[in-house]
């Protein structure tokens, strides 16, 4: 099958064009509603730019399909079997990936409160591509969706339980499309099927989670109702006390609004020592930088943390997968994160299977360890067309 999957941002479209599960092509168009435009198709081979104007997210989108054309990555629109998109918020009403009606829009819209950043974006791509291709199958694969066989002691907060029935305050949790994609790797590498393996599967980059797997379906996420709960992350806090918030509120003079930018934007790594690059962070550390090593053991006491809490929530782990660009390439912090696990939950790490460069899927735990640590590339893009893929043929 032929499949195209989208990601559609603000300002931004990123694209990759999948023939029978393998990447053929992936495209960019970025700096859309700016003066000064810029796209870019990249077959592996040969790779053509555009310069000029994108008005919006309709002209972004004939430019890349006129982009494909040209560069004969396609002969034409019509011989698409489907797109799939990135949707970051399904709530509680998606619990799989599902084909795009006039229904699923309104649900999706509808929400746009528990992801404003992100949601109406999404919709942008989807109603361009309804508009100029009406045709053409379009399936939303939501980051919330694996997560939604969390129980409800997992995802409902300790709140009045009014504000679950009625605002739908909740933990929802992200990253499901890398947390399932990983998941399935693990248990290839575990030879057991999905359904019997148990995992904690992190994904460490800018935004980073942890997620407790059981007979692969998620049973805990760390992030919550928005991204910003869970691990500490390269601008956002993660978990901290709420009463943060009304105390800066009634002694600053920050509002709520600039309160809310700090926790996600300024927080964090960059927060603690002043950049959210992990690469910047570990190269300071090494230079004798006191407030990156800092935030290097923030960091990681955090991830050690959700290990133990969702080790004794699982009860049996089967591996510790560490994926995402910090994870999967982050020597330094898969090697602090898995400090003391030995004599806690019997997870012990080959230091030298750790320090070894290698892009393929690998192991990295000591002969003598208890439980797997691997190392996984994720690859969201490729699990969205084939969850796309298995949508059309239904």
């Amino acid at each position: 099958m032929k499949i195209l999957v989208l990601n559609s941002g603000s300002s931004s479209i990123k694209c990759q064009y999948f023939v029978d599960q393998k990447s053929i092509a992936s495209a960019l168009i970025e700096r859309i509603g700016e003066s000064e435009g810029y796209g870019e198709v990249d077959d592996g081979v040969h790779r053509a730019t555009h310069s000029g104007p994108i008005a919006d997210h309709h002209q972004a989108l004939t430019l890349l399909f006129s982009m494909l054309r040209d560069a004969r990555i396609v002969t034409s629109i019509d011989e698409l079997d489907g797109v799939g998109h990135r949707v970051v918020h399904g709530g509680d009403a998606f619990d799989q990936p599902t084909l795009i009606t006039q229904e699923v829009i309104d649900s999706i819209h509808q929400f746009i409160p528990l992801a404003p950043l992100h949601n109406p974006n999404n919709l942008y791509g989807i109603n361009a591509i309804k508009k100029l291709y009406p045709n053409l199958p379009q399936v939303a694969v939501f980051d919330t969706a694996f997560h939604q066989t969390m129980p409800p002691p997992a995802y409902l907060y300790p709140l009045p339980y009014v504000l679950y029935q009625e605002k739908n305050v909740r933990r929802y949790g992200f990253h499901g499309t890398s947390h399932a994609y990983v998941a399935k790797e693990a248990a290839r590498m575990l030879d057991k099927p999905l359904t019997e393996v148990n995992l904690i599967t992190l994904h460490l980059g800018n935004g980073a989670s942890a997620t407790a797997i059981r007979n692969g379906k998620s049973i805990d996420t760390s992030m919550g109702l928005t991204p910003l709960e869970g691990l500490m992350m390269g601008t956002r806090c993660g978990d901290i006390d709420p009463a943060i918030i009304p105390f800066l509120s009634e002694n600053t003079d920050m509002d709520l609004e600039a309160i809310d930018s700090m926790l996600n934007k300024e927080s964090g790594l960059k927060g603690i020592c002043g950049t959210n690059d992990m690469r910047e962070v570990i190269e300071q550390t090494e230079e004798g930088d006191a407030m990156s090593a800092l935030a290097l053991e923030m960091y990681t006491y955090r991830i050690k943390k959700y290990i133990g809490a969702y080790t004794v929530a699982l009860g049996r782990v089967d591996a510790i997968v560490f994926t995402g660009g910090i994870g999967e390439h982050a020597v330094k912090i898969r090697e602090m994160a898995c400090e003391g696990l030995e004599a806690s939950i019997g997870a012990k790490l080959d230091l030298d299977k750790n320090r070894q460069k290698s892009s393929t899927n690998r192991s990295i735990e000591a002969k003598e360890s208890r439980i797997g640590l691997f190392v996984i590339r994720t690859d969201e893009e490729l699990e969205i067309a084939l969850q796309t893929e298995e949508v059309i043929r239904r």
